[in-house]
């Protein structure tokens, strides 16, 4: 390079100074938070929450019984549920990371010392002067000092494929989103060479500052979360209501209206003292509840602060302090609270903590402990499952949350395009049907395109032949290989006499070759249609030479009908030289007395599947908007042919650019995020504000991007996509990456995400079906003096093994396509809807009847004794017991395949065989079932049962389901 004789660059010492000063061309990693912490984050699901209150509840009863098996059982599930939630994001992020690898040891030539040396990505520094040729990626941001057919692509950070760059002001490009005269870190040099002056590095570099935005702390809940975190709350706020109900009604029943109990006015009143005592020091547990229950209603309240933020302790003495106070004060009215007779006896003072630990039970029975490990499970399976649909999900809670999706705010380049430029039409006017034949016209465009170009093809990958250059004259190259004409052949036949490189002052490049195969000497000249035609005396057509003034007309109007596709257009011409003629130069050669050749069209043209993925998500009442870097009229017809733009519908109010977007003030921004499908000129600020708005106006918003410029956004998102294939930056900021890089596989995203929150009502409806009668069985039973028939290990099995296993097999549902048809849920809705709220206390009641009538009926020894003839008197009791536990248990069995059946309208045995994980768990629970009752011994306290038992059970239980199968067909009728 010529150049760089006039540059000297800097010294050592210089270098070292400006890396003091201005710091390292390293962008500084994103903050990876500790292992422990990461697992703690885990603790913040709010059923997780619930469930830890119901353990350490639980953990009370179990010191004052000496029974901690339940206890252990809850934590167990507690730590079943987060590590695994754990362990699978753990295990996406190393994938993420290897994926993710970035190159900052990319060696690139600098001038120091007065002398060209190669130097380190990474240690150039800022006054350095850095040579940039074809195929370099610029590694810092700089002002050009020299560029010579200079041309970048962009892509990374505006969605621009190319961009020409000089350092004349009087070609500077207008509407551009970076100057014409300066390059920028991340975008790559596709055509001609320069030179830069470095001025920002590291950080400070436009790439650094996106990159700092897409690192920024996010806060909000998934949907998922929002919607597990209410129905946390009413399960709460039942199980306090019917904990406070029951306690009541066992203390007045065992102690108030028992003539047997004789409790006098003193003793009610210090009774009465330690009683509120306890509940002031329990506010923190029972007040917040209050507070939820009372939010679910749809008001706001703020809960108070000497609540909020007041310690335990603080609490817990001022109940105490209370107690004393209230006992002290029984002295004005003769009452020693120091006398013990003035107190109730230990009798009543048990039947009362009694009563609270049957009040404290309700509360753990209505905890449903499996549910954590559903929600796991389901979201731990789809990652795996989606991660060989190419979609590799980082963040767990992101499956979902596209379920929930109602906005995708999409990238143009490289998303909905494929990012490499193709010949969409040609008009090679003597060129009939523009087949390329062995005649001379043919031979001149092959020619043209094949010697006149600096851009080559890499056949390296078998599968995909791919350009490498300049990526429009690239696209020339692939339209000719498809032809099956080998360029290079042409290129290595056609000697190259001289050549006149492309540039953004001159609009066309000339190149003049001998050519053998047409016995003489020719100029090819390729460049812009209205340079080139304003050069040419003649337009060459299948009837021969026309004058350019008698066909300017049809050019012009074909030229028009290409730009309003957004295709880039070139124009071509030819010329024979004599050999007089071969000492001038090429400039002066093709300054006139062309014959014109012809135009071409080119775009990036949208992916095959596109289309259809994007009728998909519309169809499903997805918004699709195109943000994008590029151009009004391409972003537009890119639109238009993706579907989301419909000219005799859409008007100026649903395209925007971003500099426009910006001049919009907050409120009228807010107005016109609803009704915007394109935002063109868009840069990184203007996408995140974008996002911003949508969310606030209760959108659950996904971003697509590949590139840098995408970064912020997907940051900011309730789900980022980012593309296998784009930059770092990209892909570190996002939740899901899309390893095939197609707008297809985010249908696919948004479909199992809808699905896997139906598995999860699915598994609600099934586990809080078993709460509800495991609940009024207990309730009723302690308030009508009957106790569950039901132990702790069996409780046990039920709650957490069984329901464990039923949430592997809902979870391993397959996905539903048809979850497409219907419109996003509302991101207010609560996860319980009024049919599963139906279904739940319908059949929890019928249960908890049945249930009850076998107590009732089985607790008259008649009978016992007449039903269980064939069983051994003394073991009658303990047969009934492992009978009634089965009886439990698959009641819960069969409604499991009801739960299947949820919202589908089709039968339970409906895809069986694609639901090979259902059939197993199910097979499993029931083994299970059998082998617990054969051999739990004292465990389980159970005995085996008599073969026709089972088959009596097994039948009569599965009314269950013969209930739902009829219920549905008469629906679907």
């Amino acid at each position: 390079m010529e150049g760089n004789k006039n540059y000297t660059g800097l010294t050592d010492s210089q270098v070292k100074e400006s890396r003091q000063k201005h710091g390292a061309n390293i962008l500084t990693p994103p903050k990876k938070e500790p292992l422990w912490k990461l697992f703690l984050k885990k603790f913040e699901d709010p059923i997780i929450r619930i469930l830890l209150i119901a353990a350490f509840l639980s953990l009370g009863i179990s010191v004052i019984h000496n029974e901690y098996i339940e206890t252990i059982g809850i934590f167990c599930a507690i730590f079943l549920a987060t590590g695994v939630a754990f362990w699978f994001e753990m295990d996406a992020n190393k994938k993420f990371d290897v994926l993710n690898q970035v190159n900052d040891e990319e060696m690139l030539m600098v001038i120091r010392n007065g002398i060209v040396t190669q130097v380190a990505k990474k240690n150039i520094v800022v006054g350095d002067i850095v040579l940039l040729e074809i195929g370099n990626e610029v590694p810092a941001d700089g002002e050009l000092l020299d560029a010579v057919s200079m041309q970048v692509d962009e892509s990374s950070l505006t969605g621009e494929l190319s961009i020409d760059k000089t350092t004349d002001p009087e070609h500077f490009e207008e509407g551009v989103t970076y100057p014409s005269n300066w390059v920028y870190r991340g975008t790559k040099v596709i055509n001609g060479h320069g030179v830069f002056e470095v001025s920002k590095v590291g950080d400070a570099t436009e790439f650094g500052k996106v990159a700092e935005k897409a690192t920024e702390k996010v806060e909000g809940q998934t949907p998922l979360n929002r919607q597990l975190d209410s129905l946390a709350k009413f399960i709460g706020f039942v199980g306090l209501v019917l904990a406070v109900l029951t306690f009541s009604v066992l203390v007045a029943k065992d102690i108030f209206f028992n003539p047997a109990v004789s409790v006098s006015l003193d003793q009610l009143a210090l009774l009465g003292a330690a009683i509120l005592g306890v509940i002031v020091a329990m506010t923190k547990v029972w007040l917040p509840i209050i507070y939820d229950g009372i939010e679910l209603t749809g008001k706001k309240v703020k809960l108070p602060k000497a609540v909020a933020e007041g310690s335990w302790l603080r609490w817990l003495l001022t109940g105490a302090l209370i107690t004393v106070i209230i006992a002290a004060s029984g002295y004005l009215f003769g009452v020693d609270p120091l006398d013990s007779d003035s107190w109730v006896n230990l009798h009543i003072a048990t039947e009362i903590l009694q009563a609270f630990m049957v009040a404290v039970t309700l509360v753990v029975v209505a905890v449903p402990e499996g549910l954590p490990m559903s929600v796991t499970l389901s979201l731990a399976l789809s990652m795996r499952r989606m991660l060989k649909m190419n979609n590799l999900v980082r963040k767990m809670h992101a499956v979902e949350t596209m379920g929930a999706t109602t906005v995708i705010c999409t990238d143009k380049t490289g998303t909905l395009t494929q990012n490499q430029m193709q010949v969409a039409s040609t008009n090679f006017y003597g060129v009939p049907e523009q087949r390329l034949t062995d005649s001379e016209i043919s031979r001149l465009v092959i020619g043209n395109i094949s010697v006149n170009s600096t851009a080559y093809l890499d056949f390296s990958n078998p599968g995909k032949t791919a350009s490498l250059g300049n990526p429009t004259e690239g696209a020339l190259l692939l339209w000719l290989n498809k032809s099956r004409i080998l360029y290079s052949n042409i290129r290595n036949k056609e000697q190259v006499i001289d050549q006149l490189p492309f540039s953004t002052e001159r609009k066309f490049m000339a190149t003049l070759v001998n050519s053998p195969k047409l016995r003489g000497k020719i100029l090819y000249v390729k460049g812009a249609p209205e340079v080139v035609l304003s050069k040419s005396k003649s337009v060459s057509t299948s009837e021969g030479l026309i004058p350019t003034e008698g066909y300017k007309q049809v050019i012009d109007k074909q030229l028009l009908e290409y730009q309003d596709q957004a295709m880039r257009t070139l124009g071509f011409a030819y010329k024979y030289i004599d050999d007089t003629d071969i000492n001038t130069p090429v400039d002066k050669l093709a300054a006139n007395d062309l014959i014109f050749l012809g135009i071409a069209g080119i775009s990036d043209p949208v992916r095959t599947d596109v289309p259809d993925a994007v009728q998909q998500c519309l169809n499903a009442g997805i918004g699709v908007k195109i943000v994008t870097g590029d151009t009004y009229g391409t972003a537009k017809e890119i639109g238009r042919q993706i579907g989301i733009w419909k000219d005799k519908v859409d008007t100026d109010r649903n395209i925007i650019a971003g500099t426009d977007f910006e001049a919009l003030s907050d409120e009228e921004a807010y107005n016109r995020v609803k009704d915007l499908k394109i935002m063109c000129r868009a840069r990184p600020t203007d996408k995140q504000r974008l996002v911003h708005l949508l969310k606030k106006r209760g959108e659950i918003v996904a971003v697509t991007g590949d590139g840098t410029n995408d970064a912020p956004a997907l940051n900011y998102a309730d789900v980022g996509l980012s593309m296998g294939s784009g930059t770092s930056v990209a892909k570190e900021a996002s939740d899901i990456t899309l390893l095939d890089d197609s707008f297809s596989s985010i249908a696919t995203a948004v479909m199992w995400g809808r699905s896997l929150y139906k598995n999860i009502q699915r598994f609600i409806l099934f586990q809080i079906t078993i709460n509800v009668a495991a609940l009024l069985i207990v309730f009723l039973g302690s308030i009508f003096g009957q106790e569950l028939p039901l132990t702790v290990t069996q409780m046990l099995w039920v709650n957490l093994i069984m329901d464990t296993f039923a949430a592997g097999a809902l979870a391993s549902l397959p996905p539903d396509p048809n979850v497409m048809n219907s419109k996003p849920r509302k991101n207010s809705d609560f996860i319980i809807t009024p049919s599963i709220a139906r279904h739940i206390l319908i059949t929890g009641i019928l249960f908890v009847i049945l249930l009850l009538g076998m107590m009732y009926y089985f607790a008259n020894p008649e009978h016992l004794n007449s039903f269980f003839s064939y069983v051994a008197e003394g073991d009658r009791e303990r047969y009934f017991l492992s009978y009634f536990f089965t009886v439990f248990v698959l009641l819960q069995f069969w409604n499991m395949f009801n739960a299947k059946a949820y919202a589908t309208g089709k039968s339970a045995f409906a895809g069986m065989n694609k639901s090979a994980g259902f059939e197993m768990v199910a097979l499993i629970i029931l083994i299970g079932q059998i082998l617990i009752v054969t051999f739990g011994g004292d465990v389980f306290r159970t005995m085996p049962l008599e073969i026709r038992d089972w088959g009596i059970i097994i039948g009569g239980t599965s009314v269950v389901l013969w209930i739902g199968e009829i219920t549905r067909l008469i629906r679907k009728k």
